[in-house]
C-alpha cells in the first residue's frame, strides 16, 4: 500500500516545480506588463486615451495652463506643425518614428524642443540622436532632480521634487563633451544641444501615464518639461510610420536633400547612383545597435531569465537524494558467506582497513551489550568496565581493542578480528573469579576437618548430636 501511494505522488512531485515555476512566471509577466505598457500598441501616451497607459490626464493639465495642444497622427504631419515657431515636439514612442525623420528634428525652428520618452538603443548611437544609454533599470524609480549632489540645470523641474523619471539612465557618448548633456534625476533625464534644437530625453514613461500621474510630483514634472513653450505638438502615433519620402508623394520643402557622398553611398550603388532612402548604410553599420536585441522587446528577455533560473533552481532540486532507499526483493538468493566474502574483496581491493576494523567492532559491541545487560546506548566507559569484571582482564587493553586506533596492516586487522572473536567468547562464558594485582590466582581453601562420631547413649540408642538414619533408597535396595 506503501508503495502505492509512492508511485502515485511520483508523477506529482514532477509536475508540481514546473507548475510553480510556470505560476511564478505568469505572475512576473502580468505585473511586468502593468507596470510598463508596450509603447508600440495604439493608444500608449495618446492625448485622448482615458486608460492607464494613456496621458489625457497630461493633456488636459497642459490646456488648463492655456498652452495649445496640437496633435499629429503622423510624423511628416507633426513636423509640419512645429515649423510654425519656437514649440514643443513631444513624441511619446520614439520606436514608431522612422529613422530618416530623426535628421529633420535637428533642423526645426531655433528655440524648439524636442522630448522623447525613453528611446529605443538603435536611435541612440551618436548619429541621429547624439546621446548613450547607461544602466536600465526593471521598473522605474522615483527620485530628486539633483545627480550626485549637483542641481538640475532645467529651471522647470529643479524645483518639482521627487518623480518616477529613472529607468532608464543615460550618459555622455563617446567623443562628445560631458558638459554639454545635462543630466538630472540620477540620470534618468538628458539634455542637449541638437543642431539647432534642444534635445530632451526622459528614461520612464511613468509621469506622463495617467496611472502614474497623481504619484509622487509626477504631475508637476511632466506639465513643467512640456510647458515651457506655448504650443505643444503631440506626435501620436498608432503604428511604425512610414518613410518621409514615398513613391506618388509629393517631396515636402523640410526634408533634407538626398546627395550622393562618399559617406553615404553604398557599396553596391554604382556612379551617379544614390543610396536608397531609409536604407542603413555601410558608415551607420557600426552605429547601429545590436539587431538581436533590438529586434524583442523588454518582456521578452526578461522571461527568458525567468526561464533560466527555473531552470537552475529545478536543476539544484533534483541534484539531491531522490528519497529514502527501497528494499526491493534480489532475483536470485545469494549465501551470506558469499556476500560477506565479496564485501570483504571490496574492502580489500580499496584497502579500507579502517572501515572494516569499524564494522567488526561495531557487530562485537552488538553482541556484547546484551550479554553484559547494559543500557541500549553504553558509553565506551561503561562497556570497558563491564567487560573487565566479567573477564577478570585488565580494562587498558580492552579500551584499545574496542575503540582503539584502526589497524595499518592486514596481518593486524586478522590480529584485530580474532582478539574481538576470543572477547566475545570470554564474555558470553562463566565469569572469571576474582584477580589480584599480581595476576596469579587465589590458592586453594583448606578442606574442613571430620567430625568425630558420638559414643552410644545409654541403652545402646543414639547419642546427642547423632543423625537419624537414613531410609534406604529404591536403588539401594535393589542393589543389596
Amino acid at each position: 500500500m506503501v508503495t502505492r501511494v509512492r508511485r502515485r505522488w511520483r508523477p506529482l512531485r514532477i509536475i508540481v516545480p514546473f507548475v510553480v515555476a510556470a505560476a511564478l512566471l505568469a505572475g512576473t509577466l502580468v505585473a511586468y506588463q502593468l507596470e510598463h505598457p508596450d509603447p508600440t500598441r495604439p493608444g500608449f501616451l495618446s492625448p485622448t486615451n482615458t486608460a492607464p497607459d494613456g496621458a489625457s490626464r497630461l493633456a488636459a493639465a497642459l490646456r488648463d495652463q492655456n498652452l495649445n495642444v496640437r496633435t499629429a497622427r503622423r510624423t511628416a504631419e507633426a513636423i509640419s506643425a512645429a515649423q510654425a515657431g519656437p514649440t514643443t515636439l513631444f513624441i511619446p514612442a520614439p520606436t514608431l518614428v522612422h529613422p530618416d525623420y530623426l535628421q529633420v528634428l535637428a533642423r526645426l525652428p531655433v528655440g524648439s524642443r524636442v522630448v522623447m520618452i525613453d528611446p529605443p538603443a538603435r536611435l541612440l548611437h551618436g548619429d541621429p540622436v547624439p546621446i548613450g544609454r547607461g544602466v536600465r533599470r526593471w521598473a522605474a524609480k522615483a527620485s530628486g532632480p539633483d545627480l550626485d549632489g549637483r542641481p538640475c540645470a532645467l529651471p522647470e523641474v529643479a524645483s518639482t521634487g521627487p518623480a518616477a523619471a529613472l529607468r532608464q539612465r543615460y550618459v555622455a557618448p563617446t567623443g562628445v563633451d560631458p558638459d554639454r548633456v545635462d543630466r538630472c534625476y540620477d540620470a534618468g533625464l538628458a539634455r542637449l544641444a541638437w543642431g539647432q534644437t534642444e534635445l530632451v530625453v526622459v528614461g520612464a514613461s511613468d509621469p506622463f501615464r495617467n496611472g502614474r500621474f497623481a504619484e509622487h510630483r509626477n504631475a508637476d514634472f511632466a506639465t513643467g518639461l512640456l510647458g515651457t513653450r506655448p504650443t505643444v505638438v503631440w506626435l501620436d502615433l498608432a503604428r511604425p510610420d512610414t518613410p518621409p519620402t514615398q513613391p506618388g508623394q509629393p517631396t515636402a520643402p523640410w526634408l533634407p536633400e538626398a546627395e550622393p557622398s562618399t559617406a553615404d553611398a553604398s557599396p553596391e550603388a554604382g556612379p551617379g547612383q544614390t543610396p536608397t532612402p531609409g536604407r542603413p548604410t555601410t558608415a551607420d553599420a557600426g552605429n547601429a545597435g545590436n539587431p538581436l536585441l533590438d529586434a524583442f522587446p523588454a518582456w521578452f528577455w526578461a522571461l527568458l531569465v525567468q526561464l533560466a533560473l527555473a531552470v537552475l533552481a529545478l536543476a539544484f532540486w533534483r541534484s539531491r537524494r531522490l528519497g529514502p532507499p527501497v528494499t526491493e526483493p534480489l532475483p536470485v538468493r545469494v549465501a551470506a558467506a558469499e556476500t560477506v566474502l565479496g564485501r570483504g574483496r571490496l574492502y580489500r581491493r580499496v584497502r579500507g582497513r579502517e572501515p572494516t576494523a569499524n564494522a567488526v567492532r561495531t557487530a562485537t559491541l552488538a553482541r556484547l551489550v546484551p550479554l553484559l545487560a547494559l543500557t541500549r546506548r553504553p558509553t565506551p566507559a561503561d562497556v570497558v568496565a563491564a567487560v573487565a569484571r566479567h573477564t577478570g582482564q585488565p580494562p587498558e587493553p580492552i579500551d584499545a581493542l574496542l575503540y582503539g586506533p584502526p589497524p595499518t596492516t592486514d596481518a593486524d586487522l586478522l590480529e584485530l578480528g580474532r582478539r574481538l572473536a576470543a572477547l566475545h567468547d570470554a564474555v558470553a562464558g562463566p565469569p572469571a573469579g576474582p584477580v589480584d594485582p599480581v595476576g596469579s590466582p587465589d590458592p586453594p581453601a583448606p578442606p574442613d576437618p571430620p567430625t568425630p562420631p558420638n559414643p552410644p547413649g545409654p541403652g545402646g540408642g543414639r547419642g546427642p548430636g547423632t543423625p537419624a538414619p537414613r531410609a534406604p533408597s529404591d536403588s539401594e535396595g535393589e542393589q543389596r
